[in-house]
C-alpha cells in the first residue's frame, strides 16, 4: 500500500462514534449548511418505508439534521411510491425530472437527476433496500462534511454479511472493483466499500461530476472526485453492518461488466471493443446464451445543464 494511503487511513477514516450528534448539529447550525437525503428506488416497497420513517423520526423530528428526504422512483411497478410518501418522504419520479432528456434505466441516472429536485448543500445517498436500518448511516457520513470544510465526499464503510457469513458480501467489490482500484487508482486502495451505495458529498462537487448511468456510478464518482479535489478531500466512516437484498451471480456479472467499462473510459477514454456481455443459462436444449448490453452512456456534469443553472439562479 502506498505511504500516502497509509497516512490517509489514519487521518481520513473514522467511526460514527468520532462525531457525536450534538457536535454535528452545532456545526450545521454554525455553518448554515442544509442536508438532503436521496433514496433511489426501484420496487423497494418492503424496505423503503422503514428507512424513510427512521430518518424522519431520528434526524428530522428528534433533531434537525436532515432538511429533506427525497425518494426518486425509477419506474417501480409495486407500491414503492405510496409507501415512501406515507412514511414522510417527498417522492419524485425519474421520468418527470428533466423530461427534455429521455431517461434511461440505471441507478446512476436516478442519482444524477436527483440533483435537480433537491436543494441541500450536502447530498446524502442511501440505497432503498437496506434492512435493519440505522440513522447512524446518515449521521455518520454527513458528519465530516458538516464539521470539516476540507472534506468533500464521504463513503460509508461497514461489514456486509452474506447468508449469515460475516464479510462475504460485496462480491463485485472484491472480484472487480478492488483489483481495478489497486492497479489503476492505488490512491483509492484504502476505501473499504468503494461500491457502497451509502455516501454523501457536497453539491458543489457533485454538480461538477459526470454520472455513469448504471452500476458504474460509484467507481466513476470516486475516480473523478480524486482527480478533481484530491485524496485528502475524500473520507470514509465506519457505520457498522449493512444488510440488504443480494443479487444472483448473473446480475453481479452484469454489474461487474458495467464497472469495468466505467474504469476503461476513465483510464483511456479509449476505443470501445464490444459493449456487451454474454452469459449462459441452462435451458431445455442445454446451455443457452443470453447477451446483455453494458452501460456505456454517461450524463454530463449537472452544472452544464441549462435547467439546473436556471434553478440555481432562481
Amino acid at each position: 500500500m502506498l505511504e500516502e494511503v497509509e497516512r490517509w487511513l489514519r487521518t481520513r477514516s473514522w467511526s460514527v462514534a468520532d462525531r457525536p450528534l450534538h457536535r454535528i448539529l452545532a456545526a450545521k447550525q454554525r455553518t448554515g449548511q442544509s442536508v438532503s437525503v436521496v433514496l433511489p428506488a426501484l420496487n423497494e416497497e418492503e424496505t423503503v418505508g422503514d428507512i424513510v420513517a427512521i430518518i424522519r423520526h431520528d434526524l428530522m423530528q428528534q433533531v434537525p439534521l436532515v432538511d429533506e428526504i427525497v425518494v426518486v422512483d425509477s419506474g417501480s411497478t409495486d407500491r414503492t411510491s405510496e409507501v415512501a410518501a406515507a412514511a414522510g418522504a417527498r417522492v419524485e419520479h425519474r421520468d418527470e425530472i428533466l423530461p427534455r432528456i429521455p431517461a434511461v434505466p440505471g441507478k446512476g441516472e436516478v442519482l444524477w437527476r436527483s440533483l435537480l429536485v433537491t436543494s441541500g448543500d450536502v447530498v446524502c445517498f442511501i440505497d432503498a433496500d437496506l434492512k435493519e436500518f440505522s440513522s447512524d448511516f446518515v449521521a455518520g457520513i454527513v458528519g465530516p462534511l458538516l464539521t470539516d470544510p476540507e472534506v468533500d465526499l464521504v463513503k460509508g464503510m461497514y461489514d456486509r454479511p452474506l447468508a449469515g457469513a460475516a464479510g462475504q458480501g460485496g462480491r463485485v467489490t472484491e472480484l472487480m472493483a478492488r483489483p481495478l482500484l489497486n492497479m489503476h487508482w492505488p490512491q483509492l486502495a484504502g476505501f473499504v466499500q468503494p461500491l457502497g451505495g451509502e455516501y454523501a458529498a457536497r453539491r458543489s462537487l457533485l454538480e461538477q461530476l459526470p454520472f455513469p448511468v448504471g452500476y458504474g456510478v460509484e467507481l466513476g464518482m470516486l475516480a473523478d472526485a480524486l482527480h478533481l479535489v484530491g485524496l485528502d478531500a475524500l473520507a470514509q466512516v465506519d457505520v457498522g453492518v449493512r444488510k440488504h437484498r443480494h443479487q444472483d451471480g448473473q446480475a453481479l456479472g452484469r454489474m461487474a461488466a458495467a464497472i469495468y467499462r466505467t474504469a476503461q473510459l476513465r483510464l483511456a477514454r479509449g476505443h470501445l471493443v464490444r459493449p456487451s456481455l454474454t452469459q449462459f443459462e441452462r435451458g431445455e436444449d442445454g446451455f443457452e446464451p443470453r447477451t446483455y448490453s453494458v452501460d456505456t452512456e454517461e450524463r454530463p456534469p449537472m452544472a452544464e445543464i441549462a435547467e439546473y443553472a436556471e434553478r440555481r439562479v432562481a
